[in-house]
């Protein structure tokens, strides 16, 4: 599992889409601020779009933001038996304060993929965080793909945690590590999540796990079931979850196949806008809603209306345009 690294270029007009993001991502959420950025949404939500590319489209859309010769590695492990397809991208900003880990959420057009998302495990699916700390149940899928990559991840950031370029590791940048960000679509949202509360219930990681600024996902399954361990109270208040009206996967996996639940701040899309939401999604009931909110992907605009769910409304491409600022040119060249 060698990691691919890739330097992304020079910012030529109209862009960038921001002119000091690196500054902007290390100003935001710092000790006293555990409010949603709506830059940093834009940001990650991004990243988390194009990390179902390639190392170099996504070296490409960070610099067109606004990190202009970001240093971007993409890590990967596939185990077609195990149902692991973990594919996760760290971007470092040219300075090396920020570092954005960005994860893969489902690839479509692979069923061993869709596979792992049903196998949420039994009882027995748990993560043990160290310290003496109780095991919590968690989506046995997930959590496979999480570890998979896991070492290799923590590795980079250790890398950059120690002021190095993680395009050339032997080579130093202008500063260490000062801002993590952590994001996913999908799969790739509870990735994230499942990664946070590895990262912050591992004590000998504490200076890293310092450094984690927040959380952000886009149309997450839920990836914790039963009772909540103690480091949840900590990520929960830097976890932003955002969520489409008509999303069903946030509302997964459905009750019947045991008992899972969302924490953190939720924000939901409605009449154009992202409000908070003070009551989390609860698992979904009826799972008739599944196939329907598939037969809505096909129905005519008018007929789409009537599905309480669509999974057209769960693509990354709807979360990143429900984000873009308004006024701003995209990550396309053109203006919003």
């Amino acid at each position: 599992m060698t990691p691919e690294r890739i330097v992304g270029g020079a910012c030529e007009p109209p862009f960038p889409v921001y002119v000091h993001l690196a500054d902007d991502l290390v100003a935001a959420h710092d000790a006293d601020k555990c409010e949603r950025d709506p830059t940093v949404a834009h940001v990650l939500a991004t990243c988390a779009a194009y990390a179902y590319s390639d190392a170099d489209t996504v070296a490409t859309m960070m610099t067109r933001l606004g990190l202009e010769a970001n240093g971007c590695v993409r890590t990967a492990q596939t185990v077609d038996a195990m149902f692991i397809f973990s594919t996760a991208y760290l971007v470092q900003s040219r300075c090396g304060r920020v570092v954005i880990l960005g994860y893969r959420g489902t690839e479509p057009a692979t069923f061993g993929n869709w596979l792992g998302d049903a196998e949420v495990g039994s009882e027995s699916s748990t993560m043990s965080l160290e310290g003496g700390a109780p095991s919590f149940r968690v989506h046995a899928g997930f959590h496979r793909n999480v570890r998979a990559t896991w070492w290799t991840v923590l590795q980079e950031l250790m890398l950059a945690l120690r002021g190095r370029s993680l395009v050339h590791p032997d080579e130093t940048v202008e500063s260490p590590l000062e801002a993590l960000y952590v994001t996913g679509h999908s799969l790739g949202g509870a990735m994230a999540v499942l990664f946070a509360l590895k990262l912050a219930g591992a004590r000998e990681h504490g200076a890293l796990a310092a450094k984690l600024r927040a959380v952000y996902t886009f149309g997450q399954p839920m990836a914790v079931g039963g009772a909540l361990p103690p480091v949840a109270d900590d990520i929960g208040r830097r976890l932003f979850r955002h969520i489409t009206s008509r999303d069903l996967t946030p509302a997964l996996p459905p009750a019947a196949w045991g008992a899972f639940t969302h924490f953190g701040k939720e924000y939901r899309h409605t009449n154009g806008e992202w409000r908070r939401s003070e009551a989390p999604v609860t698992q979904l009931v009826r799972t008739r809603e599944i196939p329907r909110s598939l037969l809505a992907f096909f129905a005519t605009n008018t007929r789409r209306a009537s599905y309480l769910y669509s999974i057209a409304d769960h693509g990354p491409h709807h979360y990143l345009s429900a984000l873009r600022p308004s006024g701003s040119v995209t990550e396309f060249g053109d203006r919003h």
